[in-house]
């Protein structure tokens, strides 16, 4: 898609111009899904369908009406999110649902002229965060086509990094919009839990569960957000940086890190100070992960999974399959005890805020998963990669706050770059995104593609590595929640 306008609001002027057609838009981007195959970023690639809705765009202006504000934008959904005609199988052996009606976010996606071009591979159920997974084959990050793209919204960062589509749009629980943002060197946010609804959106835990997008700049997710929330057009202008005061948070900020993070963000932390922000080490004892957060969250997943653990363990890949064990044998003094800490969290977060205007952390503790290893290298020892990936990232989520993950200028030209994760206050997404976009104008932060996917040919997979496993047909499941 290199000779398309470089922005989601580019793209979408061209259409609405006529400058271009959505149709050949829209054949871009399936000609670059075809190019990167290699990469398994797509459970499924709707052609016939997105072509028909990119010929019923380029029809919209001549009868009159409205193009909208996405228009002709491609765009790549998580495959836990519904679509109307379209399976649905959150990357399982067995979960195969075709919506009458597509999620609430799909409908509003649709409705400002966004192109659904096709659905993302992930982390089964959404449960992890390599986007390795058992009956699809893995998700390969453009970066490194050994090496995992993060998760579990991994297909939906690849695609985008891969330059398929200038948007994907993935799901975060406990990071897995932001994680794929670090790992795939884009920007990825998080939104306060509840701004975007979750109406025909697979979950995994209801009250953790947030829809994001993945972008390539800040103004794109802005665009996008403001689109998914209902919000309509918003006009974002860069903060002030010599106003702001962040926080850095300790003893959270002081975890292993590889080499080329702790450089990474120590080079942003030093950036801002010349630019004049404020930036301040801060004791926060209350965020010190992990935390009590398998038992704030376990219950969810497993009142999710309880029935079809019970019918057929076996269905599920060895590793989600042993979460979800963990997860049935959570007592509900256990699960009380995760929620009297929760609330801890969120208000030490809360407090936080109220004093500085956002936290700064590392999004993720490494930039690099190599494809069936489950260790990672950082600067002191290897650690666990689920450790390394969701350190930064699922506090977060159990605090309900919004957060941005923004690749940073930095790093060498060859290998993803490190990413600076920022913490708002709750409901505060325009000004989080007004802070990513200062720090973007000023130039420490910024998209670069991977090498060699400006014309979307990335690197071969490993010889021998599976790309697609077919899953299992089996008669339709119901959606849990029954809608």
């Amino acid at each position: 898609m290199s000779d398309l306008p470089a922005t989601v609001a580019g793209i979408a002027r061209a259409v609405a111009s006529r400058e271009i057609k959505a149709v050949e838009v829209a054949g871009a981007s399936l000609a670059a899904a075809a190019r990167t195959a290699a990469l398994n970023a797509f459970t499924l690639i709707d052609a016939a369908g997105v072509r028909a809705a990119a010929e019923a765009l380029d029809r919209r202006p001549a009868a009159g009406g409205e193009s909208g504000l996405l228009a002709g934008v491609p765009i790549a959904l998580k495959d836990l999110i519904d679509q109307a005609g379209l399976p649905t199988t959150c990357g399982s052996s067995f979960y195969r649902r075709r919506a009458a009606v597509s999620a609430m976010v799909v409908r509003r996606l649709e409705a400002a002229g966004a192109l659904i071009v096709g659905r993302t591979g992930l982390h089964e159920f959404a449960f992890g965060f390599s986007s390795e997974n058992d009956w699809w084959g893995p998700v390969r990050n453009p970066w490194d086509p050994g090496t995992s793209p993060g998760g579990s919204s991994g297909g939906s960062a690849a695609a985008v990094a891969a330059g398929v589509v200038p948007v994907g749009i993935g799901t975060d629980t406990g990071g897995s919009v932001r994680v794929p943002a670090a790992l795939c060197g884009l920007v990825g946010l998080k939104p306060t839990h509840g701004r975007v609804p979750l109406s025909g959106v697979f979950p995994l835990a209801p009250s953790l569960d947030t829809v994001g997008p993945l972008t390539r700049t800040v103004g794109d997710s802005a665009l996008v957000y403001g689109v998914m929330a209902g919000a309509g057009p918003t006009s974002l202008r860069p903060a002030d940086l010599r106003r702001c005061r962040f926080a850095v948070p300790l003893p959270w900020a002081a975890q292993p890190l590889s080499h080329e993070v702790a450089d990474g963000f120590r080079s942003a932390l030093d950036g801002l100070a010349r630019l004049g922000a404020a930036v301040e080490e801060e004791h926060a004892p209350g965020l010190d992960p992990p935390g009590l957060m398998e038992a704030s969250m376990y219950p969810e997943v497993a009142e999710v999974h309880r029935g079809w653990m019970q019918a057929y363990p076996g269905r599920y890949g060895p590793e989600v399959r042993r979460r979800l064990e963990s997860a049935l044998k959570v007592s509900s003094s256990e699960a009380a005890a995760g929620l009297t800490w929760r609330a801890r969290v969120r208000a030490a977060l809360d407090g936080l805020l109220g004093r500085f205007d956002a936290v700064l952390l590392p999004t993720t503790a490494v930039l690099r998963k190599e494809i069936g290893r489950e260790l990672v290298e950082t600067r002191e020892h290897p650690i666990p990669y689920r450790q390394a990936l969701s350190v930064f990232a699922s506090l977060v989520n159990h605090a309900g706050h919004p957060a941005l993950a923004l690749p940073l200028a930095t790093g060498p030209p060859d290998v993803p770059p490190p990413s600076l994760q920022v913490v708002g206050a709750r409901g505060e997404e325009h000004r989080l995104l007004a802070i990513g976009l200062a720090i973007e104008e000023s130039g420490l932060a910024a998209f670069r593609p991977p090498p060699g996917t400006v014309t979307g040919r990335p690197g071969k997979p490993p010889a021998g590595a599976i790309i697609r496993t077919v899953a299992r047909p089996v008669p339709e499941a119901p959606h849990p929640s029954g809608g």
